[in-house]
Parts: C-alpha cells; structure tokens; sequence
C-alpha cells in the first residue's frame, strides 16, 4: 500500500501530474482502456468511453461558442454527463461553473450574475430541479452526451469577456466554485488544474486506492470535496465511481448491499442518516466488499465515529479540509487507525500553522488559527482581489478561519471555526465540544451549537434534531447536556427542529440557526436552563 513514503518528494511529484485535468480519461484510457471508469444505473463507461466522451463533448461546446477563458456554468446533479462536460470544459481550457440543481432561484441567478457564463448548461436527465431551472431561463437548445438527450443549452451571454489562459497548471483556472461562508455570502474560488490534481494525486494514494476500487460518488461533485477527491482522485487512481444523483439512507443501505462498492466516502450527517435508517428498519449493514470508510467536510463526533465502526467492523477515517485547500489539509493515515476524533497530520507537501491573535506561533497543544500552505491553496477568490490578499498572505499561507490544536505526534483536532468561538463569561466555548455531547444522547441525530449575544456578553444555543419517532423533550436534551458539560458550556436554551438546515453535501448551515438564534422568538419548543 502506497503511504506518505512514496509522497515525499513534492517537487518530482508535481512535476508528474498531468497538465490538465481533462487528461485523466486519456491516461486511463491508456492504461486499461476496458476498465470502468463511470457506473449509473445499470448503464457503465470505460476509460476508453470517457475520453471519447469527453472529447465529443469539447467540440461541442466549441461548436455552442465556448472559447478559452470563458465561464460555463453547469447547474445539476451527479452523473455521467456532468463528469464528462466538467473535463471537456477543462480540455478548452474554460472554466467550469458548476452549481447544484438544488439551490434556489435566487442564488443560482446570483451565482450566474457574478461569474458571467458564456453559456449556461442544465443537466435535465436526472434533475427536476435542472429542468426547472432550465425553464426559467428559456434554455431550449438540446444537445447529447453520453448518449442521452440529457442537456439543455441557454443562450449566449455576449458580455462575456474571457480570461487570459496560463500555459503553467499552477495557473489555470480548472474550475470556479461557488461557497457560502459563515455570513451565507456566496464567494467564487479558483482552482486550478495543479491544485485539483496535487489533492487526487496525494488524498488518492494515502487512501490506497487501486484500479478495483469501486467508489461510492454521492457526494455532490459541484462542491470541492466530491469533485476533487472522490471523482478526480477515483479516476487518477483508475479506479471505478459508482455515481448518484442525490443521497438518501435507503439508497446508500441499498449500495452497500447490492453494488461493487469498496470505498465510501462521505460527510458524518450521511453515515448518521444512514445508522438511523437501519435503526428505524431493525435492519443491519450489509456492505460485503466495503474496505474503506472516510469522513470529511464537517465535524466528526466520537459518538457517531464509534457507532459507525461498531456496525461496520471498520476504521472510520477522518479528514479536514475548506474549499479554499481544494480542498484536503489533513487526513488520517490507514496504517495509523485512531480512536479520537483527530483529523490526522498534514498531507505530505502541505505545511500548517497555529497562530494566535498577533500571528505568533501557539506552543504544541494551544489552540490557535489554522493556516496551511502548499500547492492545494487556491489561486483566489474571484473578482475580489481584497478579500484575497486578506485570505492567503504574501508568503503563500492561507488563514482557513479555523481553530486547532495539534498534538506531540503531528495530528490536529480542529475544534471550531474563529468565527464561531462563543466567550461566555470570559471563557471560550467551542461549539463542536458541546455538539458532540448533545449527539451522544440516544435520541439525537445531529446537534449545531450557535452563539447568541446578550447584554454584556454570549449565551451557547443548541438545535437539535432528533430521530423519528422520539419522545425526548427539549428539557430532557437540556439535562442530558447539563450532567455532562461544565456551567458555562450548557446551552441557555435547547431548540428542538424537525431537521436542521444542510447545504446539498449535508453541511449545517449554521448561518441561517445563528440568524435565528438571535432574532428570538418563533422558535418552537425550546427548554431555558441556567449557565451560570
């Protein structure tokens, strides 16, 4: 098995990466041509498949007016079509703009203002939502990819002013890619071709994948995660993706059974959904050829990771990451399996900091800043030098906005984003400690902890939502946190919602409960305690 060995040498393994990556179905191609490389449905495409695919389609979209340096944005839904136009868009050296058919109106349509496409694609085949966006905008031109009249063209935005084209990878834009901060404003990263290949490449390798892999790919592959490390890492490694539009606990059990999955990678609220499920069904995991289970994306309790392993019979691994790393800092290695919930090292060629409030180094243990630098490190955020140069400094080391601790042996545990930190009293709260003992409670599903001002200082708010067909009270959550927190951590109030607000790729919005938090009022069955 690959480790961090075969890793070292970051300026030979660079120099190795393809210069696109709208090479990686020709490489695979050339390796084992008859290999899969797509799965749907009962429908599969070799490697010899996609690159014909992705071929057929870059003329095509040359053919619709796409030139180099312009913006396609390709609003769907994980599939065979959205793979290949992502990588055709890359071989014409323009910029993908994918977005997920599930966001609203309003910010699909911002999304479009800010990054003014050249064209505009709609993936209808296995997306209502698509077509429905498709509808709205008067896209009427059909066109074929992978042999299925799946996608509608909308007309073209003559404003459109291409970008230059960099010949160096380190460079070019790939993809643009859309992500809400902590404020819910979207913000567009650049990422170039180096950075989403360096992350397949390396996240790849530690993972040990091999060309009879077949991994589960519902995360959506219009966020970072989905895109750069399970679809271009799975093809890199010339293994198989087994592709699903969107993600639900029945589908995922079905999977598990039924398909070649060996690899499932995902975000902890997905696995949770999928345990509650099998609780709800009296049903148990069959997942006979899974060997490797990852979670990413957001915060991993010791609870859930425990429950997981325990039904599996697996090592649940952890990573961490933000769009802005394209997006992986570290991971846990599978010849280092852990017990906690630490997120592992850095990956090799990726340095990071803990920083306090001046920009000093904190000492091994102290929680400070996190910054990272490396060759996943975005070019940028688009269109906003400003917010740029205050993300990543003149020594190339990017301010992730997140607090962390990292241990005598290299691994980090992040604890919470800055911005969420809540001082109560003088003391710092971090959200995830105590979402982590309200999940541990049998009847929870997933908690989020935000920060309310009051007079003179802040007050801890849980949302919490619980399992179907639960009885406990707000109260009795209230307590459960009570027995096991000290004062000042124990939420002031306890609010009990029928599912928290999640981005496509299961994310709290955390923005919209903070929102909340702090308008008061209207909130439903909420338990008072004293923190004091």
């Amino acid at each position: 098995m690959a480790d961090d060995a075969s890793l070292a040498d970051t300026t030979a393994l660079l120099a190795a990466l393809p210069r696109r990556i709208s090479d990686l179905p020709a490489l695979g191609a050339a390796r084992a041509p008859n290999d899969r490389a797509l799965l749907q449905s009962d429908r599969a495409w070799s490697y010899a498949e996609l690159a014909r695919e992705t071929s057929k389609a870059a003329a095509l979209l040359a053919a619709k007016g796409v030139r180099p340096g312009d913006r396609v944005l390709v609003v769907g839904e994980n599939c065979s079509a959205l793979v290949v136009l992502l990588l055709a868009i890359a071989r014409i050296d323009a910029w993908a703009v994918p977005v997920n058919a599930r966001l609203s109106a309003r910010e699909i349509d911002a999304i479009r203002e800010h990054c003014s496409p050249r064209r505009c694609v709609y993936l209808t085949l296995v997306s209502v939502d698509a077509r429905q966006h498709a509808l709205r905008h008067g896209a009427v031109e059909m066109a074929d990819v992978c042999g299925v009249a799946n996608v509608v063209f909308g007309a073209v935005a003559l404003a459109c002013v291409p970008e230059p084209v960099a010949d160096d990878p380190a460079r070019q834009v790939a993809a643009l890619l859309y992500t809400t901060g902590t404020t819910g404003d979207p913000k567009g990263v650049l990422l170039t071709h180096r950075n989403l290949l360096f992350i397949a490449r390396v996240s790849g390798t530690l993972r040990g994948l091999r060309r009879s892999d077949c991994v589960y790919g519902v995360l959506p592959i219009s966020h970072v995660y989905g895109l750069a490390s399970v679809c271009l890492g799975t093809l890199f490694a010339g293994a198989s993706l087994l592709l699903e539009p969107r993600y639900s606990p029945a589908a995922m059990a079905h999977a598990l059974e039924r398909s070649e999955l060996t690899v499932v990678q995902g975000v902890p609220a997905m696995f949770a959904k999928l345990l509650e499920h099998l609780r709800a069904a009296e049903s148990p995991i069959i997942a006979p050829r899974v060997r490797l289970l990852y979670a990413g994306g957001s915060p991993l309790d010791a609870g859930l990771k425990s429950a997981v392993e325990r039904r599996f019979g697996l090592t649940l691994h952890n990573g961490y990451g933000l769009t802005e790393a394209s997006p992986t800092i570290a991971q846990t290695r599978l010849d280092a399996p852990r017990d906690d919930c630490a997120v592992g090292p850095a990956l090799p060629g990726v340095g990071v900091r803990l920083v306090d409030g001046d920009g000093r180094d904190v000492a091994t243990g102290s929680v400070g800043e996190l910054w990272a630098r490396g060759p996943n490190v975005m070019h940028g955020y688009y269109r906003d030098a400003g917010l740029t140069a205050r993300t990543i400094d003149a020594d190339g080391w990017l301010n992730t906005g997140d607090l962390a601790r990292q241990a005598a042996d290299g691994a980090l545990f992040i604890v919470g984003r800055s911005k969420d930190l809540i001082i109560r009293s003088g003391f710092n709260v971090y959200p995830a400690e105590v979402e982590g003992v309200l999940n541990s409670h049998p009847d929870v599903v997933q908690s989020a902890v935000v920060g309310r001002a009051v007079a003179g200082n802040e007050e801890v708010v849980a949302f919490v939502e619980l399992a179907p067909g639960s009885v406990a009270s707000a109260e009795d959550v209230a307590g459960f946190a009570a027995q096991r927190l000290a004062p000042y951590k124990r939420p002031a109030q306890v609010v009990m919602l029928p599912a928290l607000p999640v981005s496509s790729t299961g994310k709290v919005l955390k923005h919209v409960l903070r929102m909340q938090a702090n308008r008061g009022g209207g909130i439903e069955t909420a338990a008072k305690i004293n923190d004091e």
